[in-house]
């Protein structure tokens, strides 16, 4: 069902992809946040986790960028994380300056033990698509996504 037919077809064709993209979205992050939150973390914890967990040791900056967030909520994020003893600070290597994040064997095991349930949680969620489609829509979500961050550049 279109939301609007009076600003003309290209127009109301542009409203109608932002208002199903944007409901399907805040749905998705909605369910996605309380399967997280179903392991005892928050949304930035969990992405924390999965960037550790999939690319290995990150500076707090990398790890800042990765997930669009400023370097103080970082911070915070780290500090939650090393009180609990899923990750740890270690000075770079290759950097004095820069601090590492990587997660401790602790860590490493909750990663582990919970990534793979929830990767499983999002194919269910995903499922009403069939692999074609989500490969389609993948596609055309990463055009839409590469255009839109070249504008903010």
């Amino acid at each position: 069902m279109k939301t609007t037919k009076k600003y003309g077809k290209k127009v109301d064709a542009a409203l109608s992809l932002w208002v199903k993209l944007a409901r399907a979205s805040a749905t998705c992050w909605k369910l996605a946040d309380e399967n997280i939150r179903s392991f005892g973390l928050t949304e930035p914890q969990f992405g924390v986790l999965e960037c550790l967990g999939h690319l290995g040791p990150l500076t707090l900056g990398e790890l800042s960028k990765k997930q669009l967030v400023s370097g103080g909520n970082i911070t915070c994020v780290i500090d939650n994380l090393e009180r609990d003893g899923l990750v740890e600070r270690v000075a770079s290597k290759e950097d004095r300056r820069a601090v590492v994040a990587q997660l401790t064997p602790k860590g490493k095991k909750r990663f582990d033990d919970i990534f793979v349930e929830h990767a499983q949680f999002i194919t269910k969620i995903a499922s009403v698509l069939t692999e074609h489609e989500q490969e389609e829509l993948s596609k055309l979500l990463r055009k839409l996504g590469l255009s839109l961050g070249e504008q903010l550049s």
